[in-house]
Parts: C-alpha cells; structure tokens; sequence
C-alpha cells in the first residue's frame, strides 16, 4: 500500500511504481527546490509543452552530434512574408513534431503572419499521449531578429 499523501485527487497517484507514463524533463528555467536547493523537474503537458517549443526553436546542426534534429524556422523567417512561406512553416513544424516527440500527437499547425510587426504567431494544437482527453495549443511567436 502506497504511503498516505497530502493530495485527495488523482494528482497523488503520478509518483507511484505503477503509473509507467508519467513524463518528467528538468526545467530549464532552472529554478530551485526550497527544501533541497535541487532543479525542480516539469511534468505530464508542461513537460512536453516545453519540448515542444524547444524543437520548434531548434536549428539544424544546434544539438551536438544530433544535426538531423532542428526544424530550419530561422531560416524560412528571412523569406518574404507570403501564404507559399507560411504553408511551408507549418509543413516544417509539423514534421519536427511528429519526427521528434513521441509523446506529442499533433492535430493542427497554423501560422498566422504579422506583416506590419515582422513576425508569424505559429499555433501549435496536439494531445500528449498520457491526456488524450485534453487538447493542447501551444502559440509561439516567431521574429526574426538581426
């Protein structure tokens, strides 16, 4: 029998042996424990939230000794703004998604240009595979910048 916990609802059963998908990454936002000045760690939709938007943000040849991870955005950022430039944003994300993050199941990409500002509001809708109940949209805004 599992020890007693503070928490009454299902939140309290994502730390026992038997729950084998319940994803943790470290937040890199690096923010510290109070009681043990460890990194406190991300979890469930927060934590592929997170990797997410990494891929997205990641160019090719960026992780060491992985180059075929990345999803080249940067680069499309400096094309002129067009609906062609925008469909092939979204074809790009989608694929580093699908390629990248088996824990993501992606349902919609969208880009959206800004031409007065220079920047594409790229919305992101997916489930994570733990909570296909709950629908996901993750919005980042991408600009180029000089």
């Amino acid at each position: 029998m599992a020890a007693p916990t503070a928490f009454t609802d299902a939140q309290g059963q994502n730390n026992i042996d038997r729950n084998s998908k319940q994803y943790k990454d470290l937040d890199l936002f690096f923010s510290r424990k109070s009681v043990s000045n460890d990194v406190n760690t991300v979890t469930d939709i927060t934590a592929v939230k997170r990797s997410v938007r990494n891929l997205v943000l990641t160019n090719h040849y960026e992780k060491p000794f992985h180059p075929e991870i990345g999803s080249g955005v940067r680069d499309i950022l400096f094309e002129p703004m067009t609906p062609f430039i925008a469909h092939i944003l979204t074809v790009k994300v989608q694929d580093v998604i699908e390629n990248f993050e088996p824990r993501a199941r992606v349902i919609g990409v969208s880009a959206r240009p800004d031409i007065d500002r220079n920047e594409y509001e790229l919305t992101i809708q997916f489930f994570v595979v733990n909570a296909p109940t709950e629908l996901v949209e993750l919005t980042v805004m991408l600009e180029r910048l000089r």
